[in-house]
């Protein structure tokens, strides 16, 4: 509402809200303070787990950070912009959500004390953009490369990623499985190195212990042989991949065929069995002996295929032929007419297994298959979801190190090392600008100061121990030792992180900051009620959700 001479002039509509200013700010700053919070107990393996329990009740137990940001239902849009942080480290690098959304609630706090001190948020983040951009300067000038064909290395890498998990105890075979996955899937284009995880499938099924679980060079199939007379096991088998239906289609028109005879019916019957064993004899006479089919195979179709030794699934999901055709060597025909036994794909073994009360069909023994699976065991179905989600963060540690050989000492060490760094370039700059880039090497301090904390150490002693350590020029490498309390050198321990990770994290937690401290004015529509309304159920959040 704006004034002229002396009449109130309406610009807004009724019942709007308006935030503007400090309050605005503040009230964007704390939400994103706090989802830190909600995060801080489960960074480190001495990490605590959080047990979320949705609307129909069901529940799930993890320290995962994505997770439990997926999960928990958020209403304020700074808390979201600092929640979408967390995707996009989780979709970029597979790791490090919790240290991005940490790092990025402590920026918020220490522009908080700033602000206090009418230091414009201008200057502020122009301070954090400078800090930012030498510390990812220095990060690549001390991370440590990597030799890919060094597995103790990326096992310890891919061990680190899984320490803070439920899993931890049975991570050093998860470890191995991950790295052996991950070498088979690595491929060279135009020069670079490329390790697409989407081409490891993960397949679950609950029973035995995680020690059970382990690596198939090949693929699962979560169907069962479509006829009781079909082969179980097949070795050395030749697998068709078919994209269309083995059964007669119907008319895309109403079609009437009137049969006045018994004998009319009989010979309709057999011009189709006629035709379905002809689309058979295709698939037989490529040499094919195991047919996997996209799409419906017919009642009669199965019968010669039966006859003729083969074994047979149908109605596979896409994804599943796509991998298949990748850890096979075969391609997914669209044609039937257009099978030749060079799209054939091969492996050692084929097999129809009961696992549990289900049954499923391995894809065994591939020669150099560029996408494997991962079958986990576990005797408790939340355990198994917490193994998907462990293994998912490790192959992406790994797959990030494949691709940019770089790693750096984890504990808190590198954390450290660059707030040193940040520091000391803080004097150089001089003016406003110094407090806010001393602010961002203050923030850094966090990772280190919560692993102490949720270890149960002395913050203060550690920090000092740690500061003291890094002083020294192999300094460098000293993390936190959640265990036995003090410092410890990272890379002895076996605690090591790619660098990438990192540099996600401070990127995602620079662009946060800055974006809520942009904001100076909110404007809330009320919220028009009702079932599937704006404000109802699936809609969006009304002016008063916006209140702290």
């Amino acid at each position: 509402m704006a004034s002229m001479s002396g009449k109130p002039v309406i610009i807004l509509k009724e019942d709007t809200k308006r935030n503007r200013g400090k309050e605005a700010r503040r009230s964007n700053m704390m939400a994103g303070q706090i989802i830190a919070e909600v995060l801080k107990s489960t960074l480190g393996p001495r990490g605590m787990d959080k047990m979320l329990i949705d609307s129909l009740g069901d529940i799930t137990i993890t320290s995962d950070g994505a997770k439990v940001l997926e999960e928990i239902d958020v209403q304020h849009p700074a808390a979201k912009m600092v929640i979408e942080v967390a995707k996009t480290q989780d979709k970029e690098v597979g790791d490090g959500t919790t240290t991005a959304v940490i790092f990025a609630g402590e920026l918020l706090k220490k522009a908080d004390g700033l602000l206090e001190q009418e230091i414009h948020p201008s200057i502020i983040i122009s301070g954090y953009q400078k800090a930012a951009d030498k510390a990812l300067e220095y990060l690549e000038k001390i991370a440590l490369d990597v030799n890919l064909d060094d597995r103790d290395t990326l096992i310890k890498l891919a061990s680190t990623s899984m320490r803070s998990k439920t899993v931890s105890t049975d991570r050093d075979h998860l470890s191995e499985i991950v790295v052996d996955a991950i070498k088979q899937i690595v491929q060279k284009r135009d020069g670079q190195t490329i390790a697409d995880v989407d081409n490891i499938q993960i397949v679950k099924k609950e029973g035995k212990s995680l020690q059970e679980t382990k690596l198939i060079s090949g693929i699962i199939v979560d169907k069962e042989v479509v006829h009781d007379g079909m082969p179980k096991k097949i070795k050395d088998a030749k697998i068709a991949l078919i994209n269309t239906a083995i059964e007669i289609e119907k008319t895309e028109i109403d079609a009437e065929i009137r049969i006045r005879t018994p004998e009319g019916i009989k010979a309709f019957l057999d011009q189709e069995a006629l035709m379905l064993k002809k689309m058979v004899d295709t698939v037989v006479s490529s040499g094919a002996n195991v047919l996997f089919c996209q799409k419906g195979i017919d009642d009669v179709a199965q019968h010669y295929l039966s006859k003729s030794g083969m074994l047979a699934a149908r109605r596979l999901k896409e994804s599943d032929m796509e991998k298949l055709a990748k850890a096979t060597g075969g391609k997914v025909i669209n044609n039937l007419a257009d099978l030749k036994t060079s799209d054939l794909g091969v492996c050692g073994l084929v097999e129809e297994r009961k696992i549990g009360n289900e049954k499923m069909i391995f894809v065994e023994e591939c020669k150099n298959p560029s996408s494997v699976a991962i079958f986990i065991r576990a005797g408790l179905e939340r355990m198994m979801d917490e193994a998907e989600r462990s293994l998912n963060d490790a192959l992406y540690v790994v797959s990030d190190v494949a691709e940019v050989p770089k790693m750096v000492p984890g504990g808190g060490a590198i954390e450290m090392e660059l707030s040193k760094e940040v520091r000391s370039y803080a004097r150089q700059i001089g003016g406003r600008e110094q407090l806010a880039i001393e602010a961002f090497a203050d923030a850094l301090e966090v990772i280190p100061r919560t692993l102490a904390e949720n270890a149960g150490l002395d913050i203060l002693d550690t920090l000092v121990s740690m500061k003291a350590a890094h002083e020294n020029e192999n300094g460098i490498v000293m993390g936190v030792n959640v265990f036995e309390g003090g410092v410890k050198n990272m890379l002895n321990e076996g605690v090591i992180e790619p660098m990438v990770v990192k540099k996600q994290a401070i990127k995602s937690g620079l662009e946060v900051t800055s974006m809520i401290l942009r904001i100076d004015d909110v404007v809330a529509a009320k919220s028009s009620g009702g079932p599937g309304g704006p404000g109802g159920p699936g809609g969006a959040p009304g002016a008063s959700d916006y209140d702290e």
